[in-house]
């Protein structure tokens, strides 16, 4: 069997980068250097096999018939290699390499960092990449080992391990807020009162769920205030501003204190629980089972 140089493998990995993305830009960032030097890299492959791998557009990058065979061999042999890779945890005393996570702002807050400093101290020689991205994307073809998100909305391919108990969800005010217009007591009250919306992931305007059983429905909840993250709807709130929807974990430190208060008690939803996933093809990543480990004894 012919030896690879390691030019020769490094190159290779960067043509599976570009096939995965479609993209020279997106192959670049996920592996560090530059869109010229991904250019360069795959002309530079081309012309020493003597085949066209890829076609160009100006809007994307798409394998020829010869790229789509060979990327489909590679990603097999990577994946044997990876595998083999990760099986040195058998043998080694403490985790090493790197870990990219795509994780939704509301975790980093909540699960991350309590936990960054005695991961870090602990594991000295993973070298941790977050992501904080609230949109749903392909951990795969992003070059991420694993995300995290809501248990639901994870893809049913991957496993997933949940990180939280199941977690309760809300609609809190200040007390100013309610002493000026009053507090909601059943769903339908919550269109005649400011409610700050919340724009998801996806762009859509979350639609608030409440209730459990036979009695659960969904209010479009009216409001002239729409924010992208949990951390300005809370500020919103604080100040007078209106009602919102929120998990109880993160508006438990304003509970306690009094700055805030949960109307419609009966109405909270109990929902999934926050969990990480990763590709079920895949042995567990260098330091990721630690990592999982580490969330859970905080918040189970």
């Amino acid at each position: 069997m012919p030896l690879l140089t390691r030019g020769e493998l490094a190159d290779l990995n960067v043509f599976v980068a570009v096939c995965q993305r479609q993209s020279f830009r997106l192959a670049a960032a996920a592996l560090g250097v530059s869109t010229s030097a991904v250019s360069h890299t795959i002309r530079a492959l081309e012309e020493r096999l003597g085949v066209k791998l890829l076609n160009r557009t100006s809007r994307s990058v798409v394998p020829t018939e010869a790229g789509a065979a060979l990327v489909e061999h590679l990603e097999k042999g990577f994946e044997y290699i990876s595998n083999a890779l990760s099986g040195l945890e058998l043998y080694r005393e403490t985790p090493i390499g790197r870990l990219r996570i795509n994780i939704p702002r509301d975790a980093s807050r909540l699960l991350f960092s309590p936990i960054l400093a005695q991961y870090t101290s602990a594991y000295p020689k993973i070298q941790l990449e977050i992501t904080v991205d609230n949109r749903l994307v392909d951990i795969v073809s992003s070059g991420f080992d694993a995300g995290v998100r809501y248990g639901e909305t994870v893809p049913r391919d991957m496993i997933a391990m949940p990180l939280t108990k199941k977690i309760r969800w809300v609609v809190v005010a200040s007390p100013q807020y309610l002493q000026r217009h009053g507090v909601p007591k059943m769903p339908e009250d919550l269109l005649h009162h400011a409610c700050i919306r919340m724009r998801i992931g996806d762009d859509a305007i979350y639609k608030w769920e409440l209730g459990n059983g036979p009695c659960a429905c969904k209010i479009d909840a009216p409001g002239t205030l729409t924010f992208n993250e949990t951390d300005t709807i809370i500020d919103a709130a604080l100040q007078g501003l209106g009602l919102a929807y929120c998990l109880e974990l993160y508006a438990q430190p304003y509970l306690d204190s009094g700055q805030l208060e949960i109307v419609m008690p009966d109405w909270a939803v109990r929902g999934e629980p926050i969990v990480m996933y990763y590709p079920s093809r895949r042995q567990l990543h260098p330091g990721l089972k630690q990592l999982i480990d580490m969330i859970r004894a905080n918040n189970l």
